[in-house]
């Protein structure tokens, strides 16, 4: 069981189990979790003292993976005790294997009844429309980048955007597919605010955005705080991060005014010494008061044509600064020169996460730069950029047709809008 939120139809299932003897409970991990859905609310240490402490239960015993038979070999019980509603959908092939497992040493399956009227599923439904408290999604990241091999981060611009990015799903092949979390991204930010990505909008600004977001959503921020400024600068705009429970902040290695990345050498764009670089990452992590907050160092290397040598050098240095992971961008169409540096990344003796940007060499999957050695994968600009064309086509349809009717396939009905936002259970 995932005992995250323990309900009757667990102390059922565990009753009946009493009634056959010791009572031995395989508990999944996070990373068995995460594996098909999302992450549970308590970590795994937090479950196992939950369930230990349950009438009854004799030993409790990690279940790393989905499949039950590692531990049905490793234990060979008796009895298998499980709800009975495993016999149809995704878990029926998992049943059968736990079946053909028991007839190796003559144990038997014994199904309870499934509880009506209550899941695990509707009971975090409603806790999640309570919302989380800063310290509770603050420390989401780090528990998330240790129990998935990859995760996914969608920009979001405002609290439309991050509810999409905390509600969409797709069910594929018995796993449910979703983003881990948010990008706050400055461009997508500033676009929104129809300002140039020049750092023109200020971090008050940017955070009365981000302050949207955490008010209608749950999952974990990154934060893309440019250069982060002077130093002294950067420990402000952490500790304000912290207080609004900003699991992460991004600063990229350059210095003066702000050019977006993706210009290259197109544009005067400077790169930050290594020295002055490690001195801001140093400031940055004196000024954090949780260990949960990371400081990621983004290496523009690449975009200016500073070489792969350049790339891992400063890697080096930065995570012995004590930078809490490295983001590698590239604006090049072929996903070479990131493999190459994930290449060098993996024979680093001191390992933290690595972060990719797949914008330019889109065409890469992320089960690709997984297998490259990629944790985090962020998409950083899609949804904006997607929207500005919608609403560019609606703007252009009414002005040459003189009505809006035409525009109408393309558009949300009025109803869907009225409902689209849901009033949240506190009301």
């Amino acid at each position: 069981m995932s005992a995250d939120l323990v309900h009757p139809g667990h102390l059922n299932i565990l009753s009946e189990a009493r009634k056959l003897g010791r009572v031995v409970v395989g508990l999944l991990t996070d990373r068995a979790i995460a594996s098909y859905k999302r992450l549970p609310h308590m970590t795994f240490e937090q479950r196992k003292q939950v369930v230990e402490n349950l009438k009854g239960v004799d030993e409790v015993i990690a279940q790393d993976t989905l499949d039950y038979v590692p531990n049905l070999r490793q234990v060979k019980p008796d009895y298998v005790v499980h709800g009975d509603d495993w016999r149809q959908g995704v878990q029926k092939q998992t049943r059968q294997r736990v079946i053909d497992a028991l007839a190796e040493w003559g144990g038997e399956l014994v199904e309870v009844a499934y509880t009506p009227d209550i899941s695990s599923t509707q009971l975090n439904t409603s806790v999640k429309s309570y919302g989380v408290t800063p310290g509770q999604r603050l420390s989401l990241l780090r528990r998330i980048i240790d129990a998935k091999p990859l995760v996914r981060f969608m920009e979001a611009h405002n609290g439309l955007t991050g509810l999409i990015v905390e509600n969409i799903h797709e069910d594929k092949d018995g796993q449910r597919l979703q983003f881990d979390g948010m990008w706050l991204s400055s461009l997508t930010d500033s676009t929104a605010k129809g300002k140039p990505d020049i750092e023109a909008v200020d971090v008050t600004s940017r955070m009365q955005t981000l302050n949207d977001i955490v008010e209608v959503t749950t999952k974990p921020i990154i934060y893309d705080a440019d250069t982060g400024g002077r130093p002294e600068h950067f420990a402000f705009t952490v500790r304000t991060l912290e207080r609004f429970g900003v699991s992460a902040a991004i600063i990229e290695d350059k210095v003066g005014a702000k050019k977006n990345s993706l210009f290259g050498t197109e544009v005067a764009q400077t790169q930050a010494t290594i020295e002055e670089f490690c001195e801001k990452i140093e400031v940055g992590k004196r000024a954090k008061v949780t260990s949960d907050f990371m400081i990621i160092a983004r290496i523009e290397s690449l975009i200016l044509d500073k070489g792969l040598d350049d790339a891992v050098e400063r890697a080096r240095a930065y995570i012995a600064a004590g930078a809490d992971g490295i983001m590698i961008h590239s604006r090049q169409k072929t996903v070479d020169e990131i493999a190459a540096f994930c290449a060098e990344f993996s024979k680093f003796d001191t390992k933290v996460p690595l972060i990719a940007v797949p914008s330019s060499y889109n065409h890469v999957y992320d089960h690709e730069l997984e297998k490259m050695g990629v944790d985090v994968v962020i998409y950083a600009n899609q949804l904006l950029r997607s929207a500005y064309p919608a609403m560019l086509e609606t703007a252009r349809s009414i002005l040459t047709n003189g009505r809006s009717q035409e525009a109408d396939d393309r558009l949300l009905s009025i109803k869907d809008v009225l409902t689209l936002i849901p009033e949240g259970d506190w009301l």
